[in-house]
Parts: structure tokens; sequence; C-alpha cells
């Protein structure tokens, strides 16, 4: 290994070394940690589906099915909750999925002339 040539006398440089470690020499434990700021999770929005007196069941598990996802069984379970309850979430979503979700099954169910009516709200 080929050493530079220094720009600074030794005596300069071993005072120098003092200095930095406050007069002490190799004995330094301390640790230099870096404070990351920690990312927060997104707010979550329940999807809230609710019930009328004229969408027909089979086209309330059809939604389901299509835009959450749900198998036949889960999906009619669920319709029977809204039924009997009057409301029930359909899904955990951040804002902007809730949303568009929301907004496909409003437009789906206006598309079929039904008045099936689909909410978001903070969880």
């Amino acid at each position: 290994m080929t050493r530079l040539p220094r720009l600074m006398s030794d005596k300069d440089d071993k005072r120098d070394d003092d200095d930095r470690d406050g007069g002490r020499r190799g004995n330094d434990t301390s640790v230099i940690t870096r404070t990351r700021a920690k990312t927060q999770r997104p707010p979550l929005y329940k999807v809230l589906l609710l019930n009328d007196d004229y969408t027909p069941m089979e086209f309330v598990v059809h939604v389901l099915e299509r835009f959450f996802g749900m198998s036949h069984a889960q999906a009619f379970d669920l319709m029977l909750t809204v039924h009997k309850k009057g409301v029930a979430v359909v899904g955990v979503f951040s804002f902007e999925v809730a949303e568009t979700k929301v907004a496909q099954v409003m437009d789906f169910a206006r598309r079929h002339q039904h008045p099936l009516q689909c909410t978001m709200e903070k969880e």
C-alpha cells in the first residue's frame, strides 16, 4: 500500500487526534445512532352495504362476488346479514381502494337500475 504525503506535520496530526477523542486514545466506546422517522400505516376505511326493499338478493350476491372476490357461500351469508341487520361491513381497505369499490358498486347498481347503496366510513 502506498502512503500519500501528509500536508500537516506529525506534531499537528498528533494534537488533532488528541482533540478529537478528548485526550483519550482508543478508549471511545460511544455508538452513533441515526433516528429514522417511522412511517405510519394509512388509515383504513370500512365499506358498508346497506339494505333496501327493492334490490334482488341475487344481485347483491353477484355484486359481492364480482367486486369483493367472495365465494358464492360467503356472498350469500353476507347478503343475509345485510338483509336481516340492515347494514354490513363488506371489507376494510385504504381510502383509495375503498372509494373505488364504493364507486364501482354504485355505478354497477345504477346501470342495472337497482337502488343498492354502498358507503364507506373511517375505521
